[in-house]
């Protein structure tokens, strides 16, 4: 049996590298160095045909231990819910009140990034919030 070692999640979006840094802000992750000999990710994206210029972007993150986040660029729009999501786990250990408090102050930290708070949901024990990301993917702070 084999054992998968690393995965990337990718996103399809339609501004890949403003997606992709607003992905590094959420979860403290990094963009990559641009790949040999170019300066820039500015610099390799103007070396492509320019129908591929600006149509992909990456974030890592620095510890090496999180998947790898790649955003490609497609020419439709989201229509409808993510059947996947990402799951920001803030509250992780924490029950009731303190965890609520956990969830409120990250929202209240990604909303003046571009994030969207649509609800919570609590139950008096169990909580989180659910948000959605500059270009409308949904996600939870958990």
């Amino acid at each position: 049996m084999v054992s998968i070692k690393q995965f990337q999640v990718t996103f399809d979006c339609a501004e890949p590298e403003r997606l992709a840094r607003f992905w590094c802000e959420v979860l403290g992750y990094v963009v990559p160095p641009p790949p040999e000999g170019f300066t820039s990710w500015e610099e390799f994206s103007r070396s492509l045909p320019p129908e591929a210029q600006g149509s992909r972007f990456a974030c890592v993150d620095p510890s090496g231990v999180g998947p790898r986040l790649f955003f490609q660029r497609v020419p439709e729009g989201k229509v409808v819910k993510n059947r996947v999501h990402l799951c920001v786990r803030v509250g992780t250990g924490l029950v009731g009140e303190e965890r609520l408090a956990a969830l409120e102050a990250e929202c209240a930290r990604l909303v003046p990034l571009g994030a969207v708070r649509q609800r919570l949901l609590y139950d008096g024990h169990d909580s989180c919030i659910v948000m959605q990301d500059i270009e409308g993917n949904e996600f939870c702070l958990d």
